[in-house]
C-alpha cells in the first residue's frame, strides 16, 4: 500500500467547479465510506460546489454511468468509486481491467478528468484500510485529485 497521500490542494474562496461521483452499490459498506470522504473532501477544496451523485449496480456498471455524465458535459470532473475483491476466479481481475481501460477512454474521448477509484483488493481488511480508514482513504484522495486536475484543464482552455 502506497504510504503517500496527495498534497491538499489549494482551498478554493468560492465554488467554481462541478463535479460527479459515480460509486458502485455492490459492496456499499466500503463504497458509501468513499463516497461520504470523497463528497466532503470536495466540500472542503471548494465550498458550496456542485456535486451530482449517480448510483451504478456494480464497478462493471461504472463506465457507462461515467460515459452518460460525461455527455452531458455539465461538470469538470468525474469521480468512479468502486470496490473489487478477488476471488477464486479470474473474474475481479478482468473486471478490473476493463473498467480501468473505459474509464481512461471515456475521459480521453470527452476530454474530462475521470478519476479512478475502483479498487482492486485482496481481502475485506485491505479494503477497510483504503474505504474506511482516514489515514490512506481513497476517497480523499480521489476528491484532490478531481479538484487538482479540473482546476489544470481549466487553466490550460
Amino acid at each position: 500500500m502506497s504510504k503517500s497521500v496527495p498534497m491538499r490542494p489549494r482551498l478554493a474562496p468560492k465554488a467554481t467547479l462541478s463535479f460527479a461521483i459515480v460509486a458502485s452499490q455492490y459492496n456499499a459498506q466500503f463504497t458509501q465510506p468513499l463516497v461520504d470522504n470523497a463528497y466532503r473532501e470536495l466540500n472542503i477544496l471548494e465550498p458550496g460546489a456542485t456535486v451530482s451523485l449517480i448510483s451504478a449496480p456494480g464497478s462493471f456498471e461504472i463506465p457507462l454511468m461515467v460515459q452518460a455524465v460525461a455527455e452531458l458535459e455539465r461538470h469538470h470532473a468525474v469521480i468512479a468509486l468502486g470496490l473489487i475483491i478477488r476471488g477464486q476466479t479470474a473474474h475481479a481481475d478482468l473486471i478490473a481491467q476493463s473498467v480501468t481501460t473505459a474509464l481512461l477512454d471515456i475521459s480521453l474521448a470527452h476530454r474530462v478528468p475521470v478519476i479512478h477509484g475502483v479498487l482492486l483488493v485482496e481481502n475485506e481488511e485491505l479494503a477497510r484500510a483504503r474505504c474506511i480508514d482516514q489515514e490512506f482513504n481513497r476517497g480523499v484522495e480521489t476528491a484532490r485529485a478531481a479538484v487538482a486536475a479540473a482546476r489544470t484543464l481549466r487553466d490550460i482552455k
